[in-house]
């Protein structure tokens, strides 16, 4: 059973530690900006691979800091992400992470992880996150890429008149909440998806 709590976080307010500048460390680095663009990310590593640095020269909120990981890094952090090669270097740093009560991803070790990073599938406005509870990140991709290509772009315009009639209603919280039912009722079906 899945018993993970999907949040979507505003990590563009948050500082988020990555560390790791190799092929792991490129791919997590990808997922982050991909899903917020603006996210605020500190990197530290030995180096980085020439794919690490195209990407983190695309961002102004990326920061890089070319050491070894040493728990100094974890002041002012919200989340962590370990990516090193290095498994007992990702064990000290979940340990260190978690001594300050910070979120801590360990690449390719779920068992370590507080959170995942699913599968994001986001067309203007609607974001949908995927799951598969740290079994199989290659479904999570494949379901993405399928819902991707299902899902009408025109769906930001629905929203976007969804917002505006839901700020012209009038009355208690329970009557915008079945005004807003009704409202999107068939909309699965007006997307025919």
């Amino acid at each position: 059973m899945n018993q993970l709590y999907p949040i979507f976080l505003k990590v563009h307010q948050l500082n988020v530690l990555l560390i790791g500048g190799g092929f792991v460390g490129t791919e997590k680095l990808e997922f982050l900006l991909k899903s917020s663009p603006k996210a605020q990310v500190t990197v530290v590593s030995l180096g980085f691979s020439e794919a690490f640095l195209f990407l983190a020269a695309q961002s102004e909120n990326v920061t890089l800091i070319e050491d070894h990981y040493h728990e100094k890094y974890l002041g002012g952090k919200h989340i962590v992400i370990a990516a090193t090669n290095d498994k007992a270097v990702n064990r000290q740093i979940r340990s260190e992470s978690k001594e300050r009560f910070l979120l801590v991803n360990v690449a390719d070790t779920p068992e370590l992880c507080d959170f995942y990073l699913g599968g994001i599938v986001t067309k203007g406005n609607l974001k949908i996150a995927i799951s598969t509870n740290g079994k199989s990140p290659t479904a999570a991709k494949r379901i993405r890429q399928l819902l991707e290509e299902v899902l009408p772009e025109e769906l930001d315009n629905l929203l976007e008149n969804l917002h505006t009639y839901r700020a012209s209603l009038k009355g208690d919280f329970e009557y915008k909440v079945k005004a807003m039912n009704e409202a999107t009722e068939g909309l699965v079906r007006k997307l025919d998806v």
